[in-house]
Parts: structure tokens; C-alpha cells; sequence
């Protein structure tokens, strides 16, 4: 799906439709033209519910073991928001853009159940009520999104919007002649320094000659020419953990971006893996020296609008939740 798709792999959110900030050291958010630009009317509600929430005692912190392209964004977008993910498992509201993503990803795989020639734009239409109802019984928490639309017209619309995402995708792709090889395929490879990379691709297609194309579906709109990089940023996560499981370096990373019906696709050379390989150690050796001593610093950008977590942040005037994790003690100077 990280939107998303590899974020369920660590704390149980969906990534479908979730924005995957873009890299600041290469991403500060890869989807901010798209789904999180979306949710800035609503990213800013419900604060102090979230407070109160966080008051609640939840199950026993862990320090983090892998790593996923979500949480990696999270890293390199805020510290202190992937701390307040990760370590403290602060709850956050379910958004209309991300449960939208959620449901066209579920449709679009759904689809491939059916034979080639009954692969239609209606019939993919005809599965968003059963995909949404099994939606709700599966997340109970998104029923929220539409508790004061008593009339139903808000979901209405809604609905609408998830079935001109569907449509949108016919006019990029055709369905007829693709038969994937996975979908939603979990992937989980660790590396000789010990890094776990974990996550979930949308679909997997394998050529018969062999060649491998590692294709996700984003209900966003494509990025800025300056965020394109950023954008590949969770590709090549994912192309990096097929070539270190199957010794198969992907022959293309294709990004499908139904909020504007643009194709966005790279062809990842061996070089371009060990790059992306020595950022994300780099990265670990960051979150792991952040998890032992305690310091999560937050990192102010335009995206702290939309984050959920306002009320318990240093910089909205919050104090975070205490550490639940033992602290290494500061060596002495000198030393």
C-alpha cells in the first residue's frame, strides 16, 4: 500500500493513504502536494482528545527493532513525531484522505481476483460499498469520520471521490494485461549489520523473461519535480529489501498517482541500493543513539499543521508523555 502500506508492519497503521513525508537529507515529505496537503483542514482537530488519550496507559514501550519507509519518513521529518509513534504509541484520529487511500488500495486489489476480461472500471466501482463496509468492521475507528453526517451526504461525496480515484487508475493502467505476482506483498530482509527493513508493496509484476517492476498506488497527487527524489525515497527502500532477499536488483520502480493521473517511474541501478543501504544505517544509528538517551528533538517544518500530536509538543507550548524507556546515563567529559 506506507500509502501506504508497510506502516502496518510496525504499529498497526495503514499506510495507504498516508502521506510519506519527503527527505529533508533527500525528504521532507514526499506526499505534501498530495494526501497531507488534503488533510490541512483537519489535521490540527481533536488535540486535546489526543492528550487525554495519550493519558491512558498503553501496552509496555519496546525499543524500536526495524525499520519501514513510514517510520523512516517520520524519522527524518520529526524525531520527536516518531518517538511519539513508535516509542509511545500516541493514538491519532483516522483522516478522510488516508481512510479514502485505504479503501481504493483494498479495491484495487481486489480486482485481480477477478478473471482478466471482468476487469472494468464498473466492476471496480461495484466493490467500493463491500470494501468499505468490510473497512469499518476491520478499523471501527473510521466510523468517526462521519459521525455528525446524520444525511449521509458527506460520506456520499466521499464515496464519490474514492470511485473517480478507482476510475482514474483505468486511464494509467490496464488491468487486462497485468497478472501480478504479489499483492500487498509483506517483505522483511535484514541486513549483515543486523537492520531489519520490513514493509508491504501494493503489487509486484514479474515479466517472462524475469524482470521485476515494483509498482504503488498513491491517492495524492504526483510531486514537484524538486520532491521527485524524495517521492522514490520508499521505492528504493522497497527495491533495496527484494534485492537483498531474492539477489534481484528490480528492473523498474513505478509510483501510480491517481489524485492527478501522473506515472512516475525510476530504474534503480546496484549503486542506487547501496546508497539508499548506507542512509538507512545512518538513519538507524541515529534512532538508536535517540532511543538510548532519550532525546527526541522535534524539527518545525509546514507539516507540524497537520500533525495530531500539537498538544503534547514542545513547540505548541506541550510537554511529551515521560520517557518510558530507560535512559543511558551522559559519559563524562572528556571521555
Amino acid at each position: 500500500m506506507e500509502t501506504s502500506t508497510e506502516g502496518v508492519a510496525e504499529n498497526g497503521a495503514d499506510s495507504a493513504g498516508a502521506a510519506v513525508p519527503a527527505e529533508r537529507t533527500e525528504a521532507v515529505a514526499v506526499e505534501a502536494t498530495g494526501v497531507v496537503a488534503s488533510e490541512a483542514a483537519e489535521g490540527t482537530e481533536g488535540t486535546e482528545a489526543v492528550a487525554a488519550a495519550a493519558a491512558i496507559p498503553a501496552a509496555p514501550a519496546v525499543p524500536p527493532t526495524s525499520l519501514s519507509p513510514s517510520r523512516a519518513s517520520d524519522f527524518m521529518q520529526c524525531p520527536l513525531l516518531y518517538r511519539f509513534r513508535v516509542i509511545d504509541k500516541l493514538p491519532e484520529k483516522p483522516s478522510e484522505a488516508a481512510t479514502r487511500g485505504t479503501l481504493v488500495h483494498a479495491v484495487l486489489e481486489r480486482l485481480f481476483d477477478a478473471p482478466a476480461t471482468e476487469r472494468t472500471a464498473p466492476r471496480a466501482k461495484s466493490l467500493i460499498p463491500g470494501q468499505w463496509d468490510r473497512l469499518r468492521e476491520t478499523k471501527p475507528e473510521v466510523v468517526e469520520l462521519f459521525a455528525d453526517d446524520p444525511e449521509g451526504e458527506r460520506l456520499a461525496r466521499w464515496l464519490t471521490e474514492a470511485e473517480q480515484l478507482v476510475e482514474r487508475w483505468f486511464t494509467l493502467e490496464d488491468p487486462t494485461r497485468l497478472e501480478p505476482a504479489e499483492r500487498e506483498l509483506f517483505v522483511e530482509a535484514r541486513l549483515d549489520s543486523g537492520l531489519k527493513l520490513r514493509g508491504i508493496i501494493d503489487r509486484v509484476d514479474v515479466a517472462p523473461t524475469g524482470e521485476v517492476r515494483i509498482v504503488d498506488y498513491k491517492t495524492g497527487k504526483a510531486p514537484r519535480p524538486e520532491y521527485a527524489e524524495g517521492a522514490l525515497f520508499q521505492m528504493k527502500f522497497y527495491a533495496l529489501v527484494v534485492w537483498r532477499l531474492k539477489q534481484v536488483v528490480p528492473r523498474r520502480l513505478q509510483l501510480v498517482y491517481l489524485g492527478s493521473g501522473d506515472v512516475l517511474t525510476y530504474d534503480p541501478v546496484i549503486a542506487d541500493l547501496e546508497r539508499v543501504e548506507r542512509k538507512l544505517l545512518a538513519l538507524w544509528d541515529a534512532i538508536r543513539q535517540a532511543t538510548e538517551t532519550g532525546d527526541w528533538r522535534p524539527r518545525p517544518t509546514k507539516l507540524c499543521g497537520w500533525c495530531d500530536h500539537q498538544a503534547v509538543c514542545p513547540e505548541f507550548g506541550g510537554t511529551p508523555p515521560p520517557y518510558p524507556l530507560p535512559v543511558r546515563a551522559p559519559e563524562p567529559d572528556g571521555v
